[in-house]
This record gives structure tokens, sequence and C-alpha cells, in this order.
């Protein structure tokens, strides 16, 4: 197996550490770099989509599970579909679309692997319909550190552990998945504009219940009787006979295209995504989107995955990189909801990828991000002086009103607030404890909240 000591870093860019890169390409090769990581553990990593350094070890190994990317079997009459561990959700959509499936859940890039998939316990625009994506899983094989690959299967320990555990109880190897049936790979997209944010959330909590899918980009620069504006867009998967007769998608209703418009540049300065520019983005945003529009049919890469059309966009923040803050509160603490983008926005922070979604019932993983209630995320750019300090506080305030931040987002949480955020904590470090006493799975974010 090839190894190289290389500069491996999150999506963010934020906190780069060197490792030992190992690329198995069977389970054999897994299971001897697993045994042979060295003194300093290893950690599994996919495409590099999480956001801080969950899948970064500085000192030790890291394995590319990428090279482990086959579909062994697809059930077309059942809807599941076995899999390796590397296979990336964009993988599966080439192959499943055709046959009138979709992935259970996606989050907002499609090169996301399955591996990575079922260790962050990805969410998407349906969890209040859907849940997260381990609610899928009917079965997986794990690498532990003894060696051994297990079945693991819903409702057992270590699959509650290992769901939303960060890849810290081992190697996910393969995964069998629940699919969603689709008739066309269009959606059936309504768009709204909410004029506050308490409009916002009237609109979120009375109608939600209509759509699969649900996401609102918020205007956190917005202040005023405009603080917390947003762009409300909904829908579901188009059925056959809402496309026109006689059109193209008529004729190829299950194809899946994607575009791709140029990379963003290796270099870019830093300040470019100041205040200035943002609130300019931000307003011709909220301007251009209809006050209403129902109906509107669009392609699966434009209403889920629209950043994945500009490859290495993470760039435009420039060498600092950027932090991506995602936390949730439950229903009823929608007081402390108003409060952080009441701050946000009068911090003034330059964020023009922001979302606020619903969370439906949560998930088993004792480590999984979403409860019932109301998630934010932002990007901010690393560089904004005062950062740290400030998601310091606003760590506090969720912590206080009982929620808690994304691990596999997170690059700067404090361990101290991690109990209060995950009640279930020291049964998923008990349950390490036994099964890996000696540390081979280990990652930075581990090492930094004493996972």
């Amino acid at each position: 197996m090839p190894a190289d000591t290389v500069p491996v870093t999150g999506w963010g860019r934020t906190a780069p550490t060197a490792a030992r890169l190992i690329r198995p390409r069977t389970y054999e090769e897994a299971a001897r770099a697993v045994r042979e990581c060295g003194a300093r553990g290893g950690i599994a990593r996919g495409l590099g989509r999480a956001y801080g350094d969950a899948a970064q070890n500085a000192g030790g190994a890291v394995l590319d599970m990428t090279g482990l990317d086959r579909v062994h079997a697809i059930d077309a009459d059942g809807g599941t579909v076995l899999c390796d561990a590397g296979v990336s959700l964009h993988r599966l959509m080439e192959v499943l679309l055709p046959l009138g499936w979709f992935v259970p859940v996606t989050p907002g890039t499609r090169y996301v692997t399955v591996g990575g998939a079922i260790g962050a316990d990805i969410h998407g625009k349906n969890h209040h319909v859907s849940g997260s994506f381990s609610r899928h899983v009917l079965s997986l094989e794990l690498l532990t550190a003894d060696g051994r690959v297990r079945t693991v299967v819903p409702g057992t320990p270590l699959f509650e552990a290992t769901a939303g555990g960060m890849g810290l109880t081992g190697v996910i190897l393969t995964a069998t998945v629940r699919l969603q049936p689709v008739e066309t790979s269009l959606m059936r997209v309504d768009t709204e504009r909410a004029g506050d944010l308490d409009d916002l959330m009237a609109r979120l909590a009375d109608t939600d219940h209509r759509y699969r899918y649900s996401v609102a980009w918020i205007d956190l620069l917005a202040r005023g009787r405009a603080t917390g504006r947003a762009v409300l867009t909904r829908g579901d998967h188009a059925p056959l006979d809402a496309l026109p007769r006689g059109g193209r998608a008529r004729g190829e209703p299950l194809s899946f295209r994607t575009s791709r418009l140029p990379a963003a540049p290796s270099f870019v300065p830093e300040g470019l995504l100041s205040r200035t520019t943002v609130g300019l983005f931000n307003e011709l945003w909220y301007r251009k989107a209809p006050r209403a529009r129902t109906g509107q049919l669009q392609r699966i890469p434009a209403f889920f995955h629209p950043l994945d059309g500009v490859p290495h966009w993470n760039r435009v923040y420039g060498r600092s990189g950027f932090v991506q803050y995602q936390f949730v509160v439950g229903h009823g603490r929608e007081d402390a909801l108003r409060r952080i983008v009441r701050r946000i926005s009068g911090r003034r922070c330059p964020s023009f990828l922001a979302v606020l979604k619903r969370f439906g019932e949560a998930d088993p993983g004792w480590l999984s991000f979403p409860v019932p209630g109301w998630t934010l995320a932002l990007d901010v750019p690393a560089s904004l002086p005062g950062l740290g300090g400030f998601l310091d506080e606003l760590d506090e305030e969720v912590a206080g009103a009982g929620g808690r931040v994304y691990l596999a987002k997170d690059s700067r949480l404090r361990p101290e607030l991690l109990a209060a955020m995950y009640p279930r904590l020291d049964d998923f470090r008990a349950l390490r404890a036994e099964l890996d006493p000696r540390g081979v799975f280990v990652s930075d974010l581990a090492r930094r909240l004493h996972l």
C-alpha cells in the first residue's frame, strides 16, 4: 500500500496537520493498515468534506477509503443497495436514479462517501420527514481495533455508537442502505420570501408537513425589522405526470445530468468576502427571489447541491479558510434562536451561506447531531477578528438552551461543553474504551474533545 506523509485538512481549511496517508484497495489491506498504523493510531477518511478536524490525525495514519468503492448488489424491487463504504453519494445517484431509486438522505454535497455519511450521521432537507442517514442503514460491516470484521445492525450499542461516532469505533467497510423510490430525476419546487425571522419560523412550523424537503436561506446581515429575512425553498420529487409532454425530460425522466463551472482559483486574496461584498450578495439574492412561486421543475443537482457545480469553492475564503458553525436548539427554545440570530446580525458576520431548517425526531446515534427543533448553519471567514471568542459565547448560549453543535463541522468547540450537549457521551466513551483499549482509532477531533 502506498503511504505518503502529507498535510491533511478539513473542507474549511482551518487547521491542517500532517499524517501518513494510506490508500487500501482491499479489505485485507484495510485490516493490515489498522494493525500497522502506529503509536499515533489511525482514522478513516472519505472525500474530505468534514469541515473541521474529524478526518485528520496529526503524526498518525489516515486511511483514504475511496479506493473501496464497489457497488455490490442492488435490489431494484425491494429498494436496497449493498456497497462499499468508499462509494460516494454521487456514484449512487448515477447508478440508482435510472432504476427509479434515490439516496434516502443527502446533505448539501453529493461528494460524501457512504462511510462518511454514517460516521457523521448526515442529515438533509428532509430530516423532518426521513431522519438522518443512519435511520436507513439496515446493516454495516465494521473493522474494529482487534482486527475483527463485525456485522452491526440497528438497535445494538455498537450501531448507536458508530452512527455519528466520527469513525472512532472502527472502519466501516460496507453498508446496506434502504432507498427512496422516485418516478423522475426532477424536483417540483415552491419558493417564497419571508420578511423576518418570526415570519420564516411561522411558515416552516405551519406548512413544512406538506413537503418532503425544506430549507431556508437566511440573511444574517439584515438588521432591524428585516432581521432574519429569508428565502424559503421546499419541494418533493416530481411525479412523471408533472413533466411537460413531448419534452426531453418526459422522454428521459430518470436521467441524471450534472454541470460544472470553472474551479475557484487556487489563490484568493484575504478579505474578498467582506461585510460589504457579502451584504451586496445577500441583498441581490433576497431581491431576485420570487415573493411566491410554485411548481418549478429543477434538476436534482440544482436543488440539493448547487455548490458542487463549482469545484473547490472552499477556496473563495482565502488561505485562512472558514468556519462552518452549525447548532440546533429544541422546540420551545425559539427565544434562544432569536437571540443568537440577533447577535450574529449585530456582530455583522459576513456569511452568505446560511441556512435554517427544522429537525424531526432524534436518531438513535449517541453522538448523532439532530434533535427535534431548529438548526442554523453558517459559514464565516476564519480571519474575522474576534471570531473565536464570539463563537465561544454562542456555544454557551446553545448549551444553556439544551442544544448542541455538529461535530462533523466543528473545529474549535471547548471540550467542557461537550457533555452538556451530548448526554450519551459517557456511554460512547465507555464502549470505545472497551472496544479499543489501545486507542487505535483516533483523530484530531477526538484528541481535542477527549472523546
